[in-house]
């Protein structure tokens, strides 16, 4: 057993002896398809924090030579598959986590060579019938152990994006690329290699790194294919770890969900696992991060940045096109550059379907209203968003003037910075002031009814305040307001709601697109 050449499990182990462990054994399975064929180099991407090292962890224990990890496993879903016997503990792996070997050592500019000599070290234990000179890569160590033994590897690198991420010099860059060249290129190391596992952040960089990686298939945020279930923690197992720990289920989903890929809702695993350990929801993802990246990249202010932006803290979707990007950390172009960094990093959720991008859920949200805050640019939206807890109060206590007058304000700042129909205006105009409200309610958008949609409800989550009533808004234009009022009543709207219990409340609205005002009435709902 080394450290890098054939570990052992100690470290998978102890994730697995946590408080909470989320059953992900399967991924053994999926990665089982592909070993020792073709298809059989992967990189998979995704957000920091969403157990990318937990996952290589599991595939080093099951695979590595230097552990007897069946015990480890049996309780666990792989133990039932017919895979799991015949490639169990198998292999020699190498295992790397490049963030931390940068971290922790200070010759940096040395530290592939630092590296390779300790690899090539343990190889000469594990293998002394094997002569390996000094000067030997570390793919041309490999291809001799596979000449003189017949026995192949699996390669795990976690963290390969770091040396990107971190920005380091040119030198060190180049002896980085030098040694991806050796392991992945070379067509007669190929054999030696039964599987190659990538993690990162970033999919691979088209600039410098494809080249040396563009034999590997990506699975990424974008799109992870058949491994989709395994980026993050799907809906099922969220809802069961909410009844185990006593948790509303709804109020996680509006905190942490907002992910979705090929069929799965995608949840934050860690900010989920903090928040079922410390009884209570909040945000954890931003101990991980900062919204600096976000000020960074949205202050570049590419055409349409900001009409984006705004579209996006109101709640709505923004198009991206994803296919542009180099997937660098200093080379941006365009707003569709920033936009798709910042999915790759978590503080957007992608559909593939409409190729439209929007704010996952309410922890990633906030940390958008912190990028906005002291920003000139944003100064408008800001103050929209902070006026919005008052204006909920003030819509909770009957005032119709004071809705109309906040909706004069953001509808005016909206329209000026889209150039999409009055229609979308408006009902952008609505979900930016009532941003507030998204952190104790569920806003749908044209809910289904017995007799039509309405436009907007929103329905308070359970454990939230009591004295929130839900709101149902019907929107008009150039008509008059008590239309509006009338439709939710005639089509009977509130027949949607038929289990909700608390209180109910009609918000009518009318924008005059003439003199650009709005009307608003406001109605208790009557059982």
């Amino acid at each position: 057993m080394g450290i890098y050449l054939n570990p052992g499990y100690e470290n998978f182990r102890r994730t697995l002896a946590a408080d909470i462990y989320v059953d992900k054994t399967m991924m053994i399975k999926a990665m089982n398809r592909f070993i020792d064929k073709g298809q059989n180099y992967i990189c998979m991407s995704r957000p920091r924090r969403f157990g990318k090292t937990i996952a290589s962890e599991m595939l080093s224990s099951y695979y590595s030579k230097g552990c007897d990890a069946r015990e480890l496993f049996a309780p666990y879903k792989i133990a039932g598959d017919p895979s799991f016997e015949g490639k169990l503990n198998k292999y020699n792996v190498l295992k790397i986590d490049w963030n931390s070997e940068y971290q922790n050592v200070e010759d940096t500019e040395n530290l592939i060579k630092i590296v390779t000599e300790d690899i090539k070290t343990e190889m000469r234990k594990e293998f002394p019938g094997i002569t390996m000179d000094s000067d030997d890569s570390l793919g041309k160590s490999i291809l001799k152990i596979y000449s003189g033994t017949g026995e192949t590897f699996v390669i795990i690198m976690d963290e390969y994006d770091v040396f990107i991420r971190e920005n380091v010099s040119k030198d060190l860059f180049a002896k980085y690329l030098k040694l991806l060249n050796g392991l992945f290129k070379s067509a007669t190391l190929r054999p030696a290699i039964s599987l190659a596992y990538l993690t990162g952040i970033l999919p691979i960089v088209r600039d410098r790194v494809q080249s040396k990686l563009n034999n590997f298939s990506e699975y990424t945020i974008l799109d992870s294919g058949e491994l989709a279930e395994y980026v993050g923690f799907t809906a099922d197992e969220v809802k069961d770890l909410c009844r185990q720990y006593d948790m509303d289920y709804e109020e996680c989903k509006s905190w942490y969900d907002g992910y979705a890929q090929h069929g799965y809702e995608i949840y934050n695993p860690e900010s989920v696992v903090k928040s079922m350990t410390n009884g209570r929801f909040g945000l954890y993802w931003n101990k991980t991060s900062t919204y600096m990246v976000i000020v960074d990249r949205i202050r570049e202010n590419f055409r349409g940045t900001k009409e984006a932006v705004i579209r996006l803290l109101s709640g709505e979707s923004a198009e991206v096109s994803v296919g542009k990007y180099m997937n660098t950390m200093d080379y941006f172009r365009s707003k569709d550059d920033i936009f798709t960094y910042l999915i790759h990093l978590g503080y957007l959720a992608y559909d593939m379907d409409s190729e439209t991008c929007r704010i996952p859920n309410r922890e990633v949200r906030q940390e958008w209203i912190y990028s906005i805050e002291d920003d000139e640019e944003y100064e408008v939206t800001d103050k929209i968003i902070r006026d919005s807890k008052e204006l909920l109060k003030q819509t909770i206590a009957g005032d119709a003037e004071a809705v109309a007058r906040a909706l004069d304000e953001s509808h005016i700042h909206v329209t000026s910075n889209r150039s999409y129909n009055n229609e979308d205006a408006l009902g952008g105009a609505i979900y930016l002031s009532y941003i507030y409200a998204l952190n104790s309610y569920i806003c749908v958008r044209e809910m289904r009814t017995g007799k039509g949609f309405a436009d907007v409800v929103y329905i308070p989550v359970h454990g939230g305040d009591p004295e929130k009533p839900a709101m149902i808004i019907e929107l008009k234009r150039n008509d008059r307001v008590e239309s509006a009022m009338d439709q939710i009543k005639e089509r009977k709207y509130f027949d949607s709601l038929v289990h909700y219990r608390g209180r109910l409340l009609f918000v009518g609205i009318d924008y005059d697109e003439k003199e650009k005002t709005h009307t608003a009435k406001l109605e208790w709902f009557e059982k």
